[in-house]
């Protein structure tokens, strides 16, 4: 295992992902060349080149603003009751076994972020018999350097790697990931990207999402899903949830952080959910997690949760959602077609299918470090140390030269 955390380590050897872009960020921002692209951000951006609300989401929040019958009162620790309701049956389905067999509970977070946290606190007091567990935990090579900083916080040292990102093919290597799920210790947490992987925008087939799984149940590995962007990935809240969902009808137990910051463009907001599903100690697990929530937020924010419990909640809002949810997914989509078109015009020895497979608004070209830095220092354009980008900064203004420049860093002698 640790011979393979090392080579799948030194693909992106000394990336930390957050704090490349906040300082990204700040360089973009002092950077007066008339034709800078920032493709670095964590936003969807809209062909006008910056973020605005959902319109539904406007809405839906003015009538939060004028509503006289809403008073001022901290809600439950756990969150706003019809929100965890709905944010659960959007992951697992309103059918799902683990619903109809009072096996789940949700915990309304502060963010993706949040969710995390509280899960690796209620991993740490409630997954293991001995106390004193503090892992092994698995995490994907690459993923956001926060992340391990987020369970190392909640006393869960041992964090190791799992290969998923194959540099050469620029897709993911299941072989790899499940030879590395097929060694790992037993009993083991190991965190998966339901869609849309974080920073490489890759997917996993259902195929391959199933042979995961078949590890996962032969080796008692526990799953923590992470699920950012439902939706936004395949422009289906059902595909997108579908590994979850698969994996509940297996009958493992398993956590899921989710988000509503990019599916309904409340960044600010700090909207996420911890999804816990389980086959015992419900009630005993529910209320460590009230405790543990004491110590960290007391009560998460509301004004956020209360918009998408409305949405989710009325069958017209929800459909008005879906669609607006599909237009960003199928517009990334487009995007990505395009940018593959120019880069194929251009010429040269390089294949760009893989530029289209769904990811939602990340993807990665694998480009090298003296690459990156061409773009970044002659072409003022900013995109991650590895060459991952969010593409739905990349607009019909900008689309020719963000090809071109690509195309240039490709070929010139760097």
């Amino acid at each position: 295992m640790h011979q393979h955390e090392m080579s799948a380590r030194s693909v992106f050897d000394g990336v930390v992902f957050m704090p490349s872009q906040i300082k990204l960020l700040e360089d973009f921002k002092r950077d007066m060349h008339p034709d800078k692209v920032n493709l670095a951000g964590r936003e969807y951006v809209g062909e006008h080149g910056h973020t605005t609300w959902l319109p539904l989401v406007r809405k839906i929040k003015q009538q939060i603003a004028t509503d006289p019958t809403l008073t001022p009162e901290y809600p439950p620790n756990l969150g706003i009751p019809e929100f965890t309701r709905r944010a659960t049956e959007l992951a697992l389905g309103k059918d799902s076994p683990a619903i109809v067999e009072s096996r789940v509970f949700g915990v309304q977070t502060v963010g993706c972020t949040g969710a995390v946290h509280l899960g690796a606190e209620l991993l740490r007091s409630c997954y293991c018999s001995s106390s004193s567990w503090s892992g092994p935990i698995l995490l994907s090579s690459p993923c956001d350097d926060s992340l391990a900083g987020i369970f190392k916080a909640a006393g869960i040292e041992d964090v190791q790697y799992y290969r998923f990102w194959d540099a050469e093919s620029n897709g993911v290597c299941v072989e790899n990931m499940v030879r590395d799920l097929e060694n790992a210790p037993e009993q083991c947490l190991v965190v998966l990207f339901a869609s849309g992987h974080r920073p490489t925008g890759a997917e996993l087939s259902q195929e391959d999402w199933k042979r995961v799984a078949e590890v996962m149940v032969k080796r008692q590995l526990f799953p923590f899903f992470l699920m950012s962007a439902q939706g936004l990935c395949s422009g289906s809240l059902e595909q997108d949830a579908w590994p979850v969902r698969h994996c509940v009808s297996l009958g493992l137990e398993l956590l899921c952080a989710q988000s509503f910051s990019y599916n309904f463009g409340l960044y600010g907001e700090r909207v996420g959910h911890l999804l816990c599903v389980l086959k015992q100690n419900l009630l005993a697990v529910q209320s460590q997690a009230e405790k543990i929530v004491q110590t960290l937020w007391s009560c998460p924010p509301m004004e956020g949760a209360r918009v998408v419990a409305t949405v989710l909640s009325n069958p017209a809002h929800l459909v008005d959602w879906q669609e607006s949810v599909k237009a960003i997914a199928e517009r990334c989509m487009l995007i990505r077609e395009r940018l593959r078109e120019r880069l194929r015009l251009l010429g040269g020895p390089w294949h760009w299918d893989h530029i289209i497979k769904p990811g939602g608004l990340y993807c990665c070209f694998g480009l090298n470090t003296q690459q990156v830095e061409f773009l970044v220092q002659k072409k003022h354009i900013y995109l991650l140390p590895n060459g991952c980008l969010n593409v739905s900064a990349i607009n019909s203004r900008n689309l020719d030269y963000v090809a071109e420049s690509i195309h240039q860093a490709l070929s010139s002698k760097l």
